[in-house]
Protein backbone atom coordinates (compact mmCIF):
# COMPACT_ATOMS: atom_id res chain seq x y z
CA UNK A 1 0.00 0.00 0.00
CA UNK A 2 1.11 3.57 -0.69
CA UNK A 3 -0.05 6.59 1.35
CA UNK A 4 0.41 10.20 0.22
CA UNK A 5 -0.22 13.01 2.72
CA UNK A 6 -0.16 16.79 2.19
CA UNK A 7 0.57 18.77 5.37
CA UNK A 8 -0.47 22.38 4.70
CA UNK A 9 -1.27 23.50 8.25
CA UNK A 10 1.16 24.01 11.10
CA UNK A 11 -0.55 23.67 14.46
CA UNK A 12 -0.22 21.06 17.21
CA UNK A 13 -3.38 19.20 16.13
CA UNK A 14 -2.18 19.17 12.52
CA UNK A 15 1.12 17.61 13.62
CA UNK A 16 -0.68 14.85 15.50
CA UNK A 17 -3.03 14.12 12.58
CA UNK A 18 -0.23 13.94 10.02
CA UNK A 19 2.32 12.07 12.13
CA UNK A 20 -0.15 9.62 13.69
CA UNK A 21 -1.47 8.55 10.31
CA UNK A 22 1.99 8.51 8.72
CA UNK A 23 3.48 6.33 11.46
CA UNK A 24 0.43 4.04 11.64
CA UNK A 25 0.60 3.50 7.88
CA UNK A 26 4.36 2.93 7.98
CA UNK A 27 3.90 0.42 10.83
CA UNK A 28 1.57 -1.55 8.56
CA UNK A 29 4.32 -1.69 5.93
CA UNK A 30 2.85 1.03 3.71
CA UNK A 31 5.13 3.29 1.71
CA UNK A 32 4.40 6.76 3.11
CA UNK A 33 5.23 10.20 1.73
CA UNK A 34 4.35 13.54 3.29
CA UNK A 35 4.56 16.84 1.38
CA UNK A 36 4.98 19.76 3.80
CA UNK A 37 3.88 23.07 2.31
CA UNK A 38 3.07 26.56 3.59
CA UNK A 39 2.32 26.42 7.36
CA UNK A 40 2.89 22.67 7.27
CA UNK A 41 6.63 23.36 7.09
CA UNK A 42 6.39 24.17 10.83
CA UNK A 43 5.96 20.47 11.52
CA UNK A 44 9.48 19.69 10.30
CA UNK A 45 11.21 23.01 11.11
CA UNK A 46 14.02 22.43 13.65
CA UNK A 47 12.62 24.98 16.13
CA UNK A 48 8.97 25.49 15.20
CA UNK A 49 7.95 21.83 15.68
CA UNK A 50 8.91 22.12 19.37
CA UNK A 51 6.42 24.94 20.02
CA UNK A 52 3.42 24.41 17.77
CA UNK A 53 0.34 26.47 18.60
CA UNK A 54 -2.80 24.95 20.09
CA UNK A 55 -6.20 26.31 19.01
CA UNK A 56 -7.64 28.75 21.57
CA UNK A 57 -9.70 26.99 24.21
CA UNK A 58 -8.06 23.59 23.76
CA UNK A 59 -5.35 23.85 26.41
CA UNK A 60 -6.98 20.97 28.32
CA UNK A 61 -5.79 18.62 25.58
CA UNK A 62 -2.20 18.98 26.83
CA UNK A 63 -3.13 17.21 30.06
CA UNK A 64 -5.10 14.60 28.09
CA UNK A 65 -2.10 13.91 25.86
CA UNK A 66 0.03 13.26 28.95
CA UNK A 67 -2.59 11.05 30.64
CA UNK A 68 -3.06 9.00 27.47
CA UNK A 69 0.73 8.63 27.02
CA UNK A 70 0.58 10.28 23.59
CA UNK A 71 4.19 10.89 22.51
CA UNK A 72 5.22 14.51 22.00
CA UNK A 73 5.43 15.77 18.41
CA UNK A 74 9.23 15.63 18.47
CA UNK A 75 9.12 11.93 19.35
CA UNK A 76 6.50 11.17 16.69
CA UNK A 77 8.63 12.97 14.13
CA UNK A 78 11.61 10.82 15.12
CA UNK A 79 9.47 7.68 14.85
CA UNK A 80 8.36 8.71 11.35
CA UNK A 81 12.00 9.21 10.33
CA UNK A 82 13.00 5.81 11.76
CA UNK A 83 10.11 4.18 9.87
CA UNK A 84 11.35 5.65 6.57
CA UNK A 85 8.43 8.01 6.04
CA UNK A 86 9.46 10.12 3.04
CA UNK A 87 9.27 13.79 4.05
CA UNK A 88 9.34 16.38 1.28
CA UNK A 89 9.60 20.10 2.07
CA UNK A 90 8.01 22.30 -0.59
CA UNK A 91 10.74 24.14 -2.49
CA UNK A 92 8.40 26.97 -3.59
CA UNK A 93 7.25 27.67 -0.03
CA UNK A 94 10.83 27.55 1.21
CA UNK A 95 11.82 30.09 -1.45
CA UNK A 96 8.91 32.38 -0.56
CA UNK A 97 9.80 32.19 3.15
CA UNK A 98 13.60 32.41 2.58
CA UNK A 99 14.18 29.04 4.24
CA UNK A 100 17.01 26.59 3.53
CA UNK A 101 17.23 22.82 4.01
CA UNK A 102 19.37 23.31 7.12
CA UNK A 103 16.40 25.03 8.85
CA UNK A 104 14.66 21.65 8.97
CA UNK A 105 15.13 18.36 10.80
CA UNK A 106 17.61 15.86 9.37
CA UNK A 107 16.55 13.44 6.69
CA UNK A 108 14.03 15.50 4.75
CA UNK A 109 13.97 15.93 1.00
CA UNK A 110 13.28 19.21 -0.77
CA UNK A 111 11.14 19.16 -3.87
CA UNK A 112 8.39 20.83 -5.80
CA UNK A 113 4.81 19.82 -6.33
CA UNK A 114 5.89 17.70 -9.31
CA UNK A 115 8.12 15.58 -7.02
CA UNK A 116 5.22 14.88 -4.71
CA UNK A 117 2.81 14.22 -7.57
CA UNK A 118 5.26 11.69 -8.96
CA UNK A 119 5.21 9.91 -5.58
CA UNK A 120 1.44 10.23 -5.14
CA UNK A 121 0.31 9.25 -8.66
CA UNK A 122 -0.22 5.61 -7.72
CA UNK A 123 -1.06 6.05 -4.04
CA UNK A 124 -3.85 3.93 -2.57
CA UNK A 125 -4.67 6.59 0.03
CA UNK A 126 -4.30 10.38 -0.28
CA UNK A 127 -4.97 12.75 2.60
CA UNK A 128 -4.64 16.48 3.19
CA UNK A 129 -4.32 18.22 6.56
Amino acid sequence: MKVAIIAANGGMFDAYKVLNIATAAAASDAEVGVFFTFEGLNLIHKEAHKQLPMPAGTEHYQEGFKKANVPPVEELLGMAQEMDVKMIACQMTMDVMSLEKEHFVEGIDVGGAASFLNFAKDANVTLTF
